[in-house]
């Protein structure tokens, strides 16, 4: 069967990314389907382009291969107390100015979505009536999918692009939804870094964390805990009250010394430590000081000139100028060998 095509385009909301891929995806990886999320906000400059991209394989795979789903957004007026479509109609007009034709309109709301809403959009964004999904504001991203196939997206997408039928049992997800909203007790978690008031920092370290705590039946409180508060006095009454203490990757000295703190109070006090990357490090570290009995043990990366270098690179490394980009990002095939320390 040849291979269908998903694009995603954002509206007046901007979303982080830009890709877009080739119709080879599709052939060389046998998929039936292939979906292309192109972010940002119908309008920017620096969208053209990847928005130029799904115009042409619109035109080179077929019609009735593709389909265009265009996310806007429906502010809300409080003085009113209306959701206003207008800023919907002209992305989709800017989207139309460059020969993209919107099959399917999400419309992001923090209040519902009326039917005469729906039908205002359908009627002057040219979409079916049933092409109109509402996507009301959820409290966690994992309601989504529940929320999107109560709505009818599902349906059309397999209408429009004529796939097979196939079962869609969504107990599994439905279930753990469940027991993200209704958990059966809560652990307290520390994270310990220098990024910490930047939301999405450590983005991926929540999110797995909140994926653990669901596995457990249980709700996560994450404090977010700066490295520099924890160096010095006061710095145990920090973590006094964390069940658990994770300590994230990370770049350069600043900081360092209260990661330290960390694994030291998580070692003595028998508290559960993770440690990512340069949290591992750490932990080396920390080890290393408190075996030897000397502050002088440290990573070359923090000390070139310490005396103990319990982390540093390998030989076959000093000759590597050329550091970026060499860290392991995404999938990798990983192989335990018996009769090795690591299997």
């Amino acid at each position: 069967m040849t291979a269908k095509y998903i694009f995603i385009t954002g509206g007046v909301v901007s979303s982080v990314g830009k890709g877009i891929t080739t119709a080879a995806i599709g052939r060389d990886s046998g998929a039936e389907v292939v979906i292309i999320e192109v972010g940002g906000t119908v309008g920017d400059i620096e969208g053209q382009p990847f928005l130029e991209a799904i115009r042409q394989m619109r035109n080179e795979e077929g019609r009735h291969d593709t389909l265009a789903i265009h996310v806007t957004l429906l502010p809300h007026i409080s003085t009113t107390g209306e959701l206003k479509t207008k800023p919907t109609q002209h992305s989709v007009r800017d989207l139309r100015s460059i020969g993209v034709q919107p099959d399917v309109i999400v419309c992001r709301s923090d209040l519902p979505v009326s039917a005469d809403i729906r039908d205002k959009v359908s009627l002057f964004c040219d979409v079916e009536p049933r092409a109109v999904i509402p996507l009301l504001t959820m409290p966690s991203i994992y309601e989504v999918p529940l929320v999107l196939e109560n709505a009818g997206l599902t349906d059309y997408i397999v209408d429009r692009l004529n796939l097979p039928p196939a079962s869609r049992d969504l107990e599994d997800w439905k279930t753990w939804v469940e027991r993200l909203q209704h958990p059966q007790g809560s652990v307290d978690v520390a994270v310990v870094g220098k990024y910490v008031e930047l939301p999405d920092a450590y983005l991926s370290v929540k999110e797995s964390l909140i994926h653990a705590a669901v596995e457990h039946n249980v709700g996560v409180n994450i404090r977010w805990v700066h490295s520099e508060d924890v160096s010095g006095d006061g710095g145990e009454a920090i973590l006094a009250q964390a069940d658990g203490i994770v300590v994230p990757g990370g770049f350069g000295e600043r900081g360092i010394e209260g990661k330290v703190e960390s694994a030291r109070y998580a070692r003595l006090n028998n508290v559960p430590y993770l440690g990512l990357c340069l949290g591992l490090h750490i932990m080396a570290v920390e080890f290393a000081r408190a075996y030897f009995d000397t502050d002088d043990a440290h990573s070359t990366e923090f000390d070139a000139e310490t005396a103990y270098p319990v982390i540093t690179l390998l030989d076959e490394q000093r000759r590597v100028v050329d550091k970026g980009g060499s860290m392991r990002l995404g999938e990798y095939a990983c192989r335990l060998r018996p009769g090795t320390n690591t299997r």
